[in-house]
């Protein structure tokens, strides 16, 4: 994880710790719209209110300041799916699952979007994380469902699809809120749509992935 500059210092007051917050509300900011090759030091510096040297003596560099929010990113975005019990109840763990992404969605539109861009630009920074501890994320629960599918309590489906739909429906609430709202019209587009999303969502998986009996083994 990017450990920003002051970080380092022997006393990290608390002036600091709000300075470096400052500084990465505003390179949230403008990642989330610019992307990282689209966004500038300088860019920055004006929306956190900073002049760039102050800025530059808490992070170093724009790589710094980008790590650390797709370090970020990356632990909060995937809270939900490390939370995925086997133990669980299939349709109560999916229907969680559903509706925190979404809640995400609606809290962390930003940092939605600057995980896409990220991603749309080839995972330069985060191709090691998405090649180990996601993909060794992913592997454990894709089993979980295997598990469940194989003892009845969900129809046989690929677990990594259902992963992936369940990412691309739900995430699409943020990477295209302005898409959703516009089509939407002023009546829809409220805070109810997430609502109304969650709703529709879980129909649309749990009556997909309604469970028969148990399989034989082969």
């Amino acid at each position: 994880m990017a450990i920003p500059r002051a970080a380092k210092t022997q006393r990290r007051t608390r002036i600091q710790e709000e300075k470096e917050e400052q500084i990465l509300e505003a390179a949230l900011d403008v990642f989330a719209v610019s992307g990282f090759r689209g966004s500038t030091i300088d860019q920055i510096a004006e929306v956190a209110g900073m002049s760039k040297p102050n800025l530059l003596y808490y992070f170093r560099t724009k790589e710094a300041m980008h790590r650390s929010l797709i370090d970020r990113v990356l632990f909060t975005w995937l809270e939900p799916l490390r939370a995925f019990d086997a133990e669980g109840n299939p349709e109560n763990e999916i229907r969680s699952y559903i509706r925190r992404k979404l809640e995400m969605a609606r809290d962390f539109p930003r940092e939605s979007r600057l995980f896409a861009n990220e991603v749309l630009q080839g995972a330069p920074h985060i191709e090691d994380e998405l090649k180990g501890p996601l993909k060794e994320l992913v592997d454990e629960k894709a089993e979980v469902i295997r598990v469940w599918a194989k003892a009845g309590k969900i129809a046989k489906c690929d677990p990594y699809h259902l992963i992936f739909s369940i990412w691309s429906t739900t995430q699409h609430y943020a990477d295209f809120d302005v898409q959703v709202r516009a089509v939407l019209g002023q009546g829809k587009a409220g805070e109810g749509r997430f609502e109304d999303a969650a709703r529709f969502l879980e129909q649309l998986f749990i009556n997909g992935l309604k469970g028969h009996a148990p399989q034989s083994e082969s």
